[in-house]
């Protein structure tokens, strides 16, 4: 039987001593977890061993003898260390040693208590304590029982090192009768920022919560429910965003601590979301605020509202006239024409009249950047929806009209052919009309038919430019959802600290000779940046609609309408 022996990177530079560790006897496997040096009582060390794993449920036992080659020159510890394994009795008894200056090790196997000992195949396979440590491979520590019986092979090994960290809470810097070498024998890390950090963050979480709870309070109130303000609360982006992200800080100010290591990269990946959407709007509103920006830029925009009321002025005169050579219905031509003419008039009369006031409404939006380059970009296509709101008008009446002809002609269709729709039972029926129905369908159907081409004309160009402004929208939604959703902290860790975030393990050969044991490292096999982001990223509050080109070309042939997105709950028309 083949006998493995994993053993820590950070004890090959430690003195001779002994093996302390858990004996896997299904898996013919021993994990060591630390070195207990000389000089020691066996008395005492295996009263400290049975201290730990009362608090542990880990099985911990003497495994073997650890002997460096300049400290047995110096000090002639080898008979020493074979008598041990009388006194801790354990099988089979391990000896690790290290020849001179070789790169080469001995590691053998003593069975003294066996009728017919003999030697045993041995692998030693080197594992980084602290990145098996902090891997997480291991199960839930609230979760896992004494035996790890459900665990895997290696998974029972990860599982030992991550239950075994009260043993790792010794140092060489505690006066005591042990003194052992582990990944932490240098000095427990910590820090004191981090641990003052986490102290002063309990009294401000619980006043963060205090006051999360009064603001989520007034939002549930009934008065946000009565309409106008529950229409605009489902409509607009801004407000959305906001119940967002106080959905955040509820979560992040939450008392209750994590159960899982899911759980704990999301309140950390939504706590530096936060952090990084703060400082971007702080930085944007200092550059707002420098060198009279916003008044440049309340100057700017009547100028441009009026360069785009005068270009669809002209495209409306277009319109009117012979547009690219052709034809149109004259009548229906100009009252188009000067209908969508008048709500153009209104719109540039709307635009001077509130002239006077959008610096001081640049000066007073620019403020709410502190809340998140989010919050500020929301506010951006809030605004760009309400500068292009007759547009939107233009759109809705085009394509009301069209929809209209379009419903009609296939209703008058259907007529032609001695069919009609059932509405009850939601199909086509067969179906008599006498000569004057046939008749008055007739001229309507000429009707209709000859009025298509200048009511599809004005859909397609106002659609077009809806499209347009649903573009630049989804664009500002789509950089909103890319710093919601983003897991930046898991990604700093990956880049990092890739062993954090591990999707299993690789074995490297070390060395491989006649007469040695066969030397293998264990190394961690981080998640790619696409698994990360795939498995942490957070989730957002609008959902883009997923529907095909054969789809869109359909609702866009039918007229009907078409939003840059829906939020949730809310049905799409």
């Amino acid at each position: 039987m083949v006998l493995k022996v994993f053993f820590p990177s950070c004890c090959s530079s430690a003195d001779s001593g002994i093996l302390v560790g858990r004996w896997l006897s299904e898996q013919s496997s021993a994990v060591v977890l630390a070195v207990v040096h000389f000089p020691f009582i066996p008395v005492q060390v295996k009263q400290y061993l049975g201290e730990v794993q009362r608090v542990t449920k880990v099985s911990l036992s003497v495994l073997g003898s650890w002997s460096n080659s300049k400290q047995e020159k110096e000090e002639g510890l080898s008979e020493f260390l074979e008598d041990l394994g009388t006194i801790f009795s354990h099988e089979p008894w391990i000896q690790i040693r290290k020849e001179g200056d070789s790169k080469f090790w001995s590691c053998s196997t003593l069975q003294k208590h066996s009728s017919s000992p003999k030697e045993e195949e041995v692998i030693l396979v080197y594992y980084d304590q602290r990145k098996v440590m902090l891997s997480h491979l291991h199960p839930p520590l609230d979760t896992a029982d004494g035996r790890a019986e459900d665990a895997s092979k290696l998974c029972a090994i990860f599982d030992t090192v991550a239950r075994s960290r009260v043993l790792f809470m010794t140092d060489r810097y505690d006066e005591g009768p042990i003194k052992l070498t582990h990944w932490q024998s240098e000095g427990v890390e910590a820090s004191i920022i981090v641990e003052l950090l986490k102290q002063a963050s309990v009294p401000a979480c619980m006043l963060l919560t205090f006051l999360l709870s009064l603001v989520s309070g007034i939002c549930r109130s009934r008065v946000l429910k009565f309409w106008p303000l529950s229409f605009l609360w489902s409509k607009l982006s801004t407000c959305e965003q906001l119940g967002h992200r106080l959905q955040h800080l509820q979560v992040i100010s939450s008392n209750k601590k994590a159960q899982t290591q899911t759980q704990l990269m999301r309140k950390a990946n939504i706590f530096v979301s936060l952090l990084i959407d703060v400082a971007l709007g702080i930085l944007l509103m200092s550059w707002l605020y420098r060198k009279n920006r916003i008044g440049h830029l309340a100057d700017t925009l009547i100028p441009v509202a009026d360069h785009v009321a005068e270009e669809l002025q002209d495209l409306l005169q277009w319109l009117m006239g012979a547009p690219a050579g052709l034809k149109m219905n004259r009548a229906l031509d100009q009252v188009l024409g000067r209908f969508f003419l008048y709500h153009i008039h209104l719109w540039i009369s709307y635009i001077h009249l509130m002239s006077p006031f959008i610096e001081m409404i640049l000066w007073y939006v620019g403020l709410s950047a502190c809340l998140g380059l989010t919050v500020a970009l929301c506010i951006l296509s809030d605004i760009i929806a309400l500068l292009t709101f007759h547009i939107y008008c233009f759109y809705v009446y085009g394509a009301r009209l069209y929809c209209l002809k379009i419903y009609g002609l296939s209703s008058l269709w259907r007529l032609f052919r001695g069919k009609k729709w059932n509405v009850l039972r939601q199909r086509v029926d067969s179906c008599s009309y006498d000569l004057d129905q046939l008749f008055i369908g007739t001229l309507l159907f000429t009707i209709l038919l000859f009025l298509l081409p200048t009511t599809a004309l004005y859909y397609l160009v106002f659609t077009l430019l809806r499209l347009l402004v649903v573009i630049v929208q989804g664009l500002i939604h789509l950089l909103v959802d890319l710093i919601d959703s983003l897991p930046l902290y898991s990604l700093i860790l990956r880049l990092c600290r890739s062993y954090r975030l591990a999707a299993g393990v690789k074995f490297r050969v070390l060395e491989q000779q006649d007469g040695k044991p066969l030397r293998l490292l264990m190394q961690i096999n981080p998640l790619s940046y696409g698994a990360v982001v795939q498995t942490y990223r957070l989730p957002t509050y609008s959902c883009y609609p997923k529907d095909s080109w054969a789809s869109l070309c359909k609702k866009l042939f039918l007229g009907e309408l078409i939003y840059p997105w829906k939020h949730k709950g809310e049905k799409q028309d």
